[in-house]
């Protein structure tokens, strides 16, 4: 659970193309978007903010996005690729977080490490 977060970008027409992908079978969409930003969440509630970075190179973040089922959990790792993403660990269980943990990871453009699960 979170209230907001903001991720620093290198591309935002490239990271935000990659998140309207991966963040669809979530359920979230593009709430809100301007010069230098673009806002996702539940239509018009917008939580992650895609900031554009002109300055140094940022550190990568890991963000975690809840899932309904393993089917979006699937459908997030395949969007992803499709729309830039590198593969970080595809669709499947991860009995090592927990018994009902079902993940997938992605590198998104920026290098930030992006999952769905759906436990």
């Amino acid at each position: 659970m979170y209230d907001h977060i903001g991720l620093r970008v290198a591309d935002l027409d490239a990271a935000t193309r990659f998140y309207a992908a991966v963040l669809a079978p979530l359920g979230y969409v593009l709430c809100s978007s301007g010069d230098g930003y673009a806002g996702f969440g539940p239509k018009g509630e917008p939580a992650l903010w895609l900031h554009l970075n002109t300055g140094r190179k940022a550190d990568g973040a890991h963000i975690a996005f809840r899932a309904g089922n393993h089917d979006a959990v699937k459908a997030f790792h395949s969007e992803g690729l499709k729309s830039g993403g590198r593969d970080n660990g595809g669709a499947g269980p991860r009995k090592d977080y927990s018994p009902t943990y079902y993940a997938a990871f992605l590198i998104d453009p920026d290098g930030n490490n992006v999952e769905a699960v759906c436990t």
